[in-house]
């Protein structure tokens, strides 16, 4: 479209919602448009919104959403309207012309504050079953996008788009195996498993991860992002087999991906959706308190496609999960099935999708 655009994109909160909002930004940059992204004043949110620096961040305070009937739904509601004016304030200064939410209850206010300016509004889900703020959010979009198909049910009175999820820049232009294996002290030539547990809930994950990494064959390297709260205990289990290299942060994923060949990891939609892009087989172990049992669903995507290992937290223990992974790994021929089933999942132009989406709004017969 030849009409340059002004979109604020609300992505903070966590890695699963910022990483996609910054690869929207990016094509929509590339299409000519200008891009606002509203972030939260957590700590995750500064450490990787500094490694684009070319791009335009605004903070505003994160409202997570208590329980229905909690003694903390008032206060809740309160910052939330106060954040919903916040919002109408960007919005005007920016002079947006659109918003579009990545997802969760940090997209509300600012999605909601540009409906009521008469402003285009999209909202973007990236599970196979949505979230209960997202379906709340999509009452005041004008259209909906999808990360997964699964998730179109859940908008049967709204416009949906099924465009996939986005993944950052990076991602799609991975380094060489011998240059990733260089930058953490690898082994190029050794089979490589990586293990990431996402933001939340990974220290029994991780725990299973590094005793099971002891029972692996010893021609297996570990690269295991176990997240600042589990590095010094990780690497303790760690420290008595050779080749297990533990990082408390990673900020080097495309790196990590690049050298990896099979994914032991959480299901959260954006890893899912790295995953799928990357080609890799995975061992998928959700997290078992995520909300509605959604990484579960996200998990059977994956499962019932053949690019994962479906296997719930409660039914592992060490020696299964370095059972099932050097079985993955030594069964060459269906190994090579479960990384084409992963590469068929991917929707690497996710990005582009979107904003063909948003601009398709703005033309004369929409």
């Amino acid at each position: 479209m030849s009409k340059s655009l002004k979109i604020l994109i609300a992505c903070g909160g966590t890695g699963g919602h910022l990483f996609p909002g910054i690869a929207v930004g990016e094509a929509l940059r590339e299409g000519g448009h200008e891009v606002l992204l509203l972030i939260s004043e957590k700590h995750v949110d500064a450490e990787a919104s500094a490694k684009y620096a070319h791009l335009r961040f605004e903070k505003v305070p994160a409202v997570a959403k208590p329980a229905t009937f909690s003694r903390q739904m008032p206060g809740f509601l309160w910052k939330t309207w106060k954040s919903v004016g916040r919002c109408r304030a960007i919005l005007r200064e920016f002079g947006a012309d659109a918003v579009l939410g990545m997802g969760g209850f940090t997209s509300l206010p600012p999605v909601y504050a540009g409906h009521k300016m008469g402003l285009k509004t999209f909202i973007h889900d990236s599970n196979a079953r949505p979230g209960r703020a997202n379906v709340l959010t999509s009452r005041f979009c004008t259209q909906v996008f999808l990360g997964m198909e699964a998730a179109r049910s859940f908008f049967p009175q709204r416009e949906t788009v099924t465009t996939g999820t986005p993944v950052r820049p990076e991602i799609l232009k991975l380094p060489s195996r011998a240059e990733a294996a260089a930058e953490f002290g690898l082994d190029p030539r050794k089979t490589t498993i990586l293990i990431t547990g996402g933001s939340q809930g990974a220290h029994r994950l991780n725990e299973l991860c590094a005793e099971s990494a002891r029972l692996m064959p010893e021609d297996f390297q570990i690269l295991h992002i176990a997240g600042a709260k589990d590095f010094a205990r990780v690497s303790e289990i760690a420290s008595s087999r050779a080749h297990h290299k533990v990082l408390g942060f990673c900020d080097r994923m495309a790196a990590a991906y690049a050298v990896a060949d099979l994914v032991i990891a959480r299901a959260g939609a954006s890893s899912l959706t790295e995953i799928a892009v990357c080609g890799h087989p995975s061992i998928l172990v959700p997290y078992p308190y995520a909300a509605d049992d959604h990484q579960t669903c996200n998990a059977k995507v994956f499962a019932d496609a053949g690019a994962a290992q479906l296997v719930q937290e409660h039914d592992l223990d060490a020696a299964k999960l370095a059972a099932l992974a050097t079985g993955m790994l030594r069964d060459l021929p269906s190994y090579k099935q479960m990384a084409k089933a992963a590469r068929a999942l991917a929707v690497p132009d996710a990005a582009a999708h979107i904003r063909s989406a948003i601009e398709s709004t703005f033309s004369p017969s929409a």
